[in-house]
């Protein structure tokens, strides 16, 4: 089936964006809806959860979201990072995105290949570090178990929440070929916007493993996943399908 019509369940950041050049190189109609609201929490809050960014040596970064909130709320609660701050990135796109806050070195960043476990090795040989997790109100257990399991010191910082936006402005969600998501709370608020919806013809693309566990739950059919090795990011992995379908 031809791609002709995408919809990206979140907003662009920039217009500089990878998904621009996609729409005209591959002449697709690529719209970007964000499926949830995002509110970043004050710094009473994080008082409130007893969390001092000043105690932590290393910090890892799940998302996006996560680093815009720690620089952020860093920035608002005078807390000056320390130049020697590491940093443990889940993936490239990650990594590559904490570049808008600090001077990349390798050095000072680790970089996971998919999976949260692909990072425990990393975190086993650094042990008599302090680990810091920024997160959503929502993160997937496996993850708090898996650090629980480890002889390390950690804590998990909710520094912004996430809610379902209202999606009643996209009454034609059928019309688009692709649905691409970036979380598992994307997933529900599909659901929690359209419990009706059947998949029919729509395909879908995950990115994440959480991401495309909660799409299998929720019983879709998957075309695309990534990061891959050979599609790092969510704009290679469409580039190719859509070239692969043409």
């Amino acid at each position: 089936m031809k791609i002709n019509n995408i919809l990206i369940s979140q907003t662009i950041k920039n217009l500089n964006s990878p998904y621009l050049k996609l729409r005209k190189n591959k002449n697709v109609k690529i719209d970007f809806r964000s499926f949830i609201d995002i509110q970043g929490v004050s710094n009473i809050e994080i008082l409130k959860q007893k969390i001092n960014f000043a105690d932590f040596t290393e910090v890892i970064f799940l998302s996006k979201n996560s680093i815009d909130y720690y620089f952020r709320l860093s920035k608002s609660m005078k807390f000056q990072i320390p130049v020697n701050m590491q940093y443990i990135c889940l993936t490239e796109s990650i990594a590559n995105y904490l570049q808008k806050y600090i001077v990349y070195r390798k050095r000072k960043v680790h970089i996971g290949n998919m999976y949260f476990q692909d990072i425990i090795p990393y975190i086993n040989q650094h042990s008599n570090e302090r680990f810091l997790l920024p997160s959503s109100n929502t993160l997937n257990p496996e993850i708090s178990k898996m650090l629980n399991q480890l002889n390390v010191s950690w804590k998990r910082a909710i520094l912004y929440k996430t809610t379902y936006s209202n999606l009643s402005d996209l009454k034609h969600i059928y019309y688009y070929d692709l649905l691409v998501f970036f979380s598992p709370i994307c997933i529900k608020s599909l659901f929690e916007n359209f419990p009706k919806f059947h998949q029919r013809h729509t395909q879908i693309a995950t990115f994440g493993q959480s991401t495309l566990d909660a799409a299998y739950k929720a019983g879709l059919k998957i075309s695309i996943t990534a990061p891959t090795p050979e599609n790092p990011s969510m704009m290679k992995a469409l580039e190719k399908y859509i070239k692969d379908k043409t």
